[in-house]
Order: C-alpha cells, then structure tokens, then sequence
C-alpha cells in the first residue's frame, strides 16, 4: 500500500512530489505515468505531450509572475498568498538552471502600451514573465527527475484506468494493466492531454463539476519586426477583445519573440503550438489568438467539439494547415507556390499550405479576423497578407471539479490538480497547484 499516488508526471505531479519528499520521513509515493522517462522522450508525436514533465518539458519555459492570468487559483486562494506561492514556484525553478531573462513593464511603457490598445478595442494585460527557454526547461525537469529518483517510485508508460473509492473516500487506483495499488491519498495529475479521462473520472465518482470552455484558434507567425515594438518592452504581450459580432473573449496566448511553430500531438489529433529558445532566435515571432468557447445547456461535451474542430483541419491537411492571411481575406486556399513567394516564411516545414476557412467555424474565424483587425492598430503589419495562420490550436480543460482550498475534492483524500484538472492554465500556476496539494495531504496524513 502506498502513502499517496500521483497520477501524472508533469509540472503539477512532479512539485506535487517534491513537496511530499521533503515532508513526512520515509512516505511512500508512487507517480504514475503514461509516458516515458525524460531521457527516452524524443521530440515529436506523442512525446511531445507525455512522458516526465509532460507538456512542459518542451515547453519554452515561460513563468507568468501574475494573479491575473495562467489558472482560477485566485477564486481559491487571496491574492497575497497566491503570489507568495508564484514567487517560491518561481525560485524553485531558477534553482535549478539558469534563471532565465525576467521581464516586466516599465509603468509609463504599460500606460502608453495600454492606452493604444484602449483605442483599438482592446484590453492589455501586463505582467511579469520570467523567460527559461526550451532547453533550459527541459534540463530543470531532468534536474528534478534526479533529485527524487531515490525518493519516489514512478510507474512509466502506464495509464491510470480509474480512481478508486469506498464509503465517500479514496482508497487507491487501478490501472490498464489489471494492478491495483492501494493509498491513503490520491493527487490526480493528468495534464491537458488527460482532461478528457479527468472528466469521465469525475462523472463516475459523482463529483460535482461545471464545465470549462475550450480554447480554440489558429498560432499566429509574422516577421518579428512587426512586433518589436511591444516584445522589447514587455515579453509576454497579452491582449485580450471581445468580438463586436458575437461578444466573445478572444485573447492572445503564448506570445515567443524570435521563436518558431511546432506541433502537437494529442493522441489522434495534431494541433499546432509554438515555443522560444533562450539561446537561438528565428525571424518570427508566433502567438495564438484562442476563442473561448463557452457552452450551455444542453451540450456539455467542450472537449469533444474542440477534438471534431481539430479532427476536421487534420482530415482537410493531412495534418497541420497554415495559410496566408491574405489568402484567408480573399477566400481562397494557400497553395506552394503562395507560400514560397509570402514574406513569412513558416517555421514549421511540414505544414500544409490550405484553407481555414473549411474547418474553423465561422463563428470563431470571424473573432480570430476582428481582433488581428485591432492588433494591426497597436502593432502595424499584424493584419498584414504575409501574416501566417497555423491550424488548429486548441487548448482542453476537463470540467471544473468542485474544490476546497487544498485541491481536495468531496472525496475525503483525492485531489486534483493542474490543467488537466481545469484549475490552470499554465506552467506555473499548475507547480503551485501541486505544492497546494501537497501540503494538504501532508496535513492529513501526520
């Protein structure tokens, strides 16, 4: 019998760990996970998601040092504790490898930055980023796999079947293998790519939820030129725009000066990405502009329409589509030859040139054309015909899981935690999660 099982070795697994091994003396931890160790992952397929700090292993590192973006922690904890946590979330990282470059708006620089973005419709969110880059990333989360090899027991290249409970509280997990392993607590961590089990788990144990909106949109890729102006003052350029048409919440997301368009892949389905390097630079910069699809009564299946969005663009592309906005305006499909002579040159090679236009609802389009509309008012060339598009990105949640301040759910010793878990939405705020956890199994268990 273990102490606690972890389901999930990304970020908010493996902090979740760490605050477990260096709390009660000789507890006995067990994580496990679908994928492989951080040295047998390679960087494609389904690697790029699974495997020893998960998605964030190939992540470009970006440390988001704010209440008010990256998760819902701030709806559990005030604001002073949660920045508290950001900041040991932070140390602990740079701990670890380089710090990274750390940067933040100067005030009269977000003023002005603020104030053309108000004249264009938009909302401009500044923050604090700290900038690790994707080989440093995945370094930090080799550095840590070492630091508690000794420690913990992780099960690789297994998938948890189901969360086990009895008389309103865990008592362990059973895996696709037919093994049972027996604990006193349960941390579940399944990442973004395990949101939809996270979801069907939570249907079966009878946990109160409430659904999560998908983010769905396109990863945008222009000459970085065009967004010097912003990227020198502020790394992490967040916009966001509510779309005149609809009134949705559209928002840039993920923004990598210098950095290149990668793809994903999430089981069946290839989705498009994008990261930065700290000590190599492209051309371009590339971020994404995500609708929030938030439904209501009676569909409450979000992470299955953005699969059938995702699917549709893979069966039209054969796999990731890009396309020239300028082609996109005038209703036709990028071929070859568009491409080659386009003054941005795409990053990822093997996207197929296409049309967005057949498998992105007009609905979320027309959001994604409205704010490069207003982007290209505070950062001229946005809205440009050379400007990329790349699809589709799309990011799931599982369905939000009613929790008390330390991730425990109404089952007495489960918990869950991080993106898969529909609490964050981010690197960091997904490490805090596991700290939060932590420290409440620890708690229960002395």
């Amino acid at each position: 019998m273990a102490d606690v099982v972890i389901i999930g070795a990304g970020p908010a697994g493996i902090f979740a760990a760490q605050e477990l091994a260096k709390g009660l003396d000789k507890l006995d931890i067990v994580i496990v996970e679908q994928g492989k160790d951080i040295i047998e992952r390679s960087r494609s397929g389904r690697d790029m998601l699974v495997g020893w700090g998960g998605a964030g292993a190939y992540s470009d590192g970006k440390l988001t040092i704010s209440t008010d973006v990256g998760g819902q922690l701030s709806s559990l904890l005030n604001e002073g504790e949660l920045l508290e946590l950001l900041d040991e979330v932070d140390r602990i990282y740079t701990s670890h490898e380089s710090s990274g470059g750390l940067y933040s708006v100067e005030p009269d620089d977000a003023a002005r930055i603020s104030a053309k973005a108000k004249l264009a419709g938009l909302i401009y969110v500044p923050t604090k980023v700290r900038h690790i880059g994707t080989e440093n990333c995945y370094t930090i989360l080799k550095n840590m796999r070492e630091e508690l090899r000794s420690k913990v027991k992780v099960i690789f290249n297994t998938r948890a079947k189901d969360i086990l409970k009895q008389d309103g509280r865990v008592t362990g997990v059973s895996l696709e293998d037919g093994t049972v392993i027996e604990a006193r607590a349960v941390i579940a961590a399944p990442g973004r790519v395990g949101s939809s089990w996270m979801s069907g788990q939570a249907k079966r144990l009878g946990l109160q939820t409430r659904p999560n909106p998908v983010d769905l949109g396109v990863r945008v890729e222009l000459p970085a030129v065009v967004m010097e102006d912003l990227t020198e003052k502020a790394y992490e350029t967040k916009f966001i725009y509510y779309s005149k048409t609809f009134d949705d919440r559209v928002r840039t997301f993920c923004m990598n000066p210098y950095g290149e368009v990668v793809r994903e892949s999430m089981g069946d389905i290839l989705t498009v990405n994008g990261h930065s390097w700290a000590r190599t630079r492209t051309e371009n910069t590339n971020f994404a502009i995500l609708v929030s699809a938030d439904f209501t009564e009676p569909f409450d299946d979000p992470i299955g329409y953005g699969e059938s969005v995702a699917r549709l663009a893979n069966m039209l592309g054969k796999g990731v589509i890009v396309q020239r906005l300028g082609d996109l305006h005038a209703g036709r499909r990028t071929n070859p030859s568009r491409l080659l002579r386009c003054l941005t040159q795409p990053t990822l090679h093997d996207a197929t040139p296409g049309d967005l236009s057949y498998c992105l609802p007009y609905r979320i389009l027309n959001d994604i054309m409205e704010m490069l509309s207003s982007l290209d008012e505070v950062a001229p060339g946005v809205n440009s015909a050379h400007t990329l598009l790349y699809g589709i990105e799309v990011k799931f949640y599982s369905n939000r899981i009613k929790l008390d301040r330390g991730l425990e759910t109404e089952i007495e010793g489960l918990y869950v935690i991080g993106d898969g878990a529909g609490i964050t939405r981010g690197l960091i705020q997904a490490s805090c999660s596991g700290i939060i956890a932590a420290r409440s199994v620890l708690r229960r268990l002395e």
